[in-house]
């Protein structure tokens, strides 16, 4: 019931003050004056870094605790000393603010209520591993207010307390279950972060000390025609790759599977993940026509790209779930990096569309792995008979992903048309190419789903109604975003662009491409309803299936070359000896490590 609360509430304010921050301009600023506030978080901060001195001694993961400490002492250096920069007001709300506000709020309390009836069922099933619920919601709450904390700080260091928080939630949370794998996963996450941590506590200190700024939206505009400000914008993006799990730190995304679902829905769709695009969303201006923008492009592009393959041979479904996740914000990284506003365009409601689909795809995900104890995408075959509500709402999931009229597909347009603009060649070809892989493995997953066999047999619904209600609000939030997208173009993307790129922007999207959007549509929405009122009545006739083989009759045998009987299964092929984690993983990391390397010092010899 607290959390049931809880979110009621979160969500109420939420939707609140969108409407109240629309009504009366969306640009505000306040907070002027914080040393008391400074002071506090300084504290807070000497707190994190005890509390990752902790864990790092009590599992001799010595790294850790040096990693933090290298980056909290400087700033607490410069802060204590008085060096600090000071001014600009330290909360701002702008349009990007609302909707990340949106996402955060909305996205993320659906996950916790559905995590209410799915962390009782997950303790039924595993109850080798100690229940520690209380402390599971309590992270997940302390993540939606980080989050909240970072998405509305414009001053550098308030940004980098709340980003710190994430990387600590993120560390516990896949650790929940202390198994030794968890707990491997688990500081992966967090050297990982740290290191991205590393660069970003650079970024402060070089702002303070050598010019004499505090804000992001100075940087931004210091960024754009300054060499010197490309220092901190480089070690910013750095710090957002590792945050969005950007090759070569895919692996602590991966890893973060070990999880319960509420969590790797929570760091896919609203949070973490989420923290790392919205930064370089911010930062777009000032990655555009230089080094620090073609590094952030490539990296982005790349990822995209291998993820997308490596998508293709996985059939754990959290795992194909999660190699998404990695490509498309690979996707996003890109638009961001390529710094024109029809790109950041492309990218903000790349970030809306992939949010929520992909938290309805993991919560249903969650639901088939508590309903029939596998998340194999193999034993999903026929799951629209077996599960036909939770196959429905899978199906609105996938097709949110990569199907038109549905968002993520014109983003994509939009995408490839920015980097045609952009002139970059290795951008279209990673767009073309990887986009091909992601039509591949969803086309495969929704084959199973509806694949069905004569006489298969329904199984027991095991939700709870807290459960159906998040995933049926994701699956309804799919489709009415699909039908109101221009309007959130209209009235948040666009302004926010506008006073990014102080320029009017051209059409976007015409009203041709609207009206061949409705009439897909429409086709999506009218032709089941069509084939079903024209067969209602009807007797079936059924018609047994060809095998190699003579049917037995039942459409699950038959009977082989040899005079044996056989069992029929129809399977997915997942060309892992061409797209196997074996194959290309390691080479894709090596390479992505070398260029990050190679780019990130060009970038900063370029500056200097």
């Amino acid at each position: 019931m607290v959390v049931f609360s809880s979110c009621a509430v979160l969500v109420v304010m939420v939707v609140a003050f969108s409407v109240s921050s629309l009504l009366g301009g969306a640009d505000q600023a306040y907070l002027a004056e914080t040393r008391l506030l400074d002071k506090a978080m300084l504290l807070a901060e000497f707190g994190l870094m005890g509390l990752v001195f902790y864990y790092s001694f009590r599992y001799k993961q010595y790294y850790c605790a040096l990693l933090s400490a290298a980056q909290t002492l400087p700033v607490a250096w410069m802060e204590l000393t008085g060096r600090s920069a000071e001014g600009g007001n330290h909360i701002i709300v702008d349009d990007l603010t609302i909707i990340m506000c949106m996402v955060i709020g909305i996205v993320g309390c659906l996950i916790c209520v559905y995590a209410v009836g799915y962390i009782r069922e997950y303790h039924k099933h595993h109850t080798e591993y100690k229940d520690r619920s209380p402390f599971f919601f309590a992270m997940l709450f302390v993540f939606l207010g980080a989050m909240f904390g970072l998405v509305f700080s414009g001053n550098l260091t308030w940004i980098y307390f709340f980003w710190e928080i994430t990387s600590i939630c993120s560390f516990l949370l896949i650790g929940y279950n202390q198994t030794p794998e968890a707990i491997r996963n688990s500081f992966r996450a967090l050297w990982m972060n740290l290191l991205g941590g590393l660069g970003f506590a650079g970024a402060i200190l070089y702002c303070s000390l050598k010019l004499d700024i505090a804000n992001i939206r100075e940087l931004v505009i210091l960024g754009t025609g300054n060499q010197a400000a490309l220092i901190p914008v480089i070690l910013l993006a750095f710090a957002a790759l590792t945050k969005s799990a950007q090759m070569p730190f895919s692996r602590w995304l991966l890893g973060a599977m070990v999880a319960p679902t509420p969590t790797s829905a929570l760091l896919h769709s609203a949070t973490m993940v989420k923290a790392g695009v919205y930064l370089l969303i911010r930062l777009s201006p000032a990655l555009n026509g230089n080094l620090a923008g073609i590094m952030v492009t490539t990296i982005g592009g790349f990822t995209f790209f291998a993820a997308s393959l490596l998508a293709i041979s996985q059939s754990d479904g959290k795992k194909v779930l999660a190699y998404s996740t990695i490509s498309n914000l690979g996707l996003i990284t890109a638009c961001a990096g390529v710094g024109l506003h029809e790109a950041v365009w492309a990218g903000i409601l790349l970030l809306v569309f992939h949010a929520v689909s992909k938290s309805l795809l993991f919560l249903s995900v969650g639901a088939v792995e508590n309903s029939t104890g596998s998340r194999n995408i193999e034993d999903m075959h026929g799951l629209i008979v077996k599960l036909p509500k939770l196959a429905f709402v899978m199906i609105v999931g996938i097709c949110g992903m990569f199907l038109a009229p549905f968002g993520m597909l014109i983003s994509k347009w939009a995408a490839l048309k920015a980097f045609v603009d952009s002139k970059s060649v290795w951008l279209v070809i990673f767009l073309v190419f990887g986009s091909a892989s992601t039509l591949f493995y969803w086309g495969k997953w929704l084959g199973k789903l509806v694949a069905v066999i004569h006489r298969s047999e329904r199984l027991p619904d095991k939700l709870e109604k807290s459960d159906w209600f998040s995933i049926y609000t994701l699956a309804i939030l799919v489709i009415a975003l699909c039908v109101s997208f221009p309007l959130l173009s209209t009235y948040l993307v666009q302004p926010f662009l506008i006073q990014t790129f102080h320029e009017p922007l051209m059409t976007l999207i015409s009203s041709s491409d609207l009206k061949i959007m409705f009439l897909m549509f429409c086709t999506i929405l009218v032709l089941p309803v069509m084939v079903r009122l024209l067969t209602f009545g009807k007797r079936n006739k059924i018609v047994i299936s060809y095998m190699s083989g003579a049917n037995t009759g039942d459409d699950r045998h038959f009977t082989d070359s040899f005079g044996r009987e056989s069992s029929m299964y129809l399977a997915n092929w997942y060309m892992e000896d061409l797209f196997g984690e074996k194959k290309i993983l390691k080479p894709s990391l090596v390479l992505a490590s070398a260029g990050l390397i190679i780019l990130m010092i060009v970038a900063i010899g370029g500056v200097i």
